[in-house]
């Protein structure tokens, strides 16, 4: 099991960059998989950035070459660099995480991205 908490979001002019953290409450490099995923309102949530417990990242077409996905094992944080900011990119921003068969999710941070 594990607990997940997201912070930083907030509201962005479009060009502009923010970064996501979000903390662990157990050792992040015994966690399969660690990803952020968004939802917008009316829409799916939509899985943009994963990284694996053997460092291998993956990006959604959407995001490639503007979010980067990172991890901090000693503070048990995964972090979502976010650059070159659209208003489509306005979202609850989810970090989640996959121990064994089962997927955790914490409970969010709005982005907010103004034209």
């Amino acid at each position: 099991q594990v607990q997940l908490v997201e912070s930083g979001g907030g509201l962005v002019q479009a060009g502009g960059s923010l970064r996501l953290s979000c903390a662990a409450s157990r050792n992040i490099f015994t966690i399969n998989r660690l990803g952020w995923a968004r939802q917008a309102p009316g829409k799916q949530r939509e899985l943009v950035a994963t990284v694996t417990s053997g460092s291998s990242t993956n990006y959604a077409d959407s995001v490639k070459g503007r979010f980067t996905i990172s991890r901090d094992s000693a503070k048990n944080t995964v972090y979502l660099q976010m650059n070159s900011l659209k208003p489509e990119d306005t979202a609850v921003y989810y970090c989640g995480a996959r121990v064994g068969w089962t997927d955790y999710w914490g409970q969010g941070t709005q982005v907010t991205v103004s034209s």
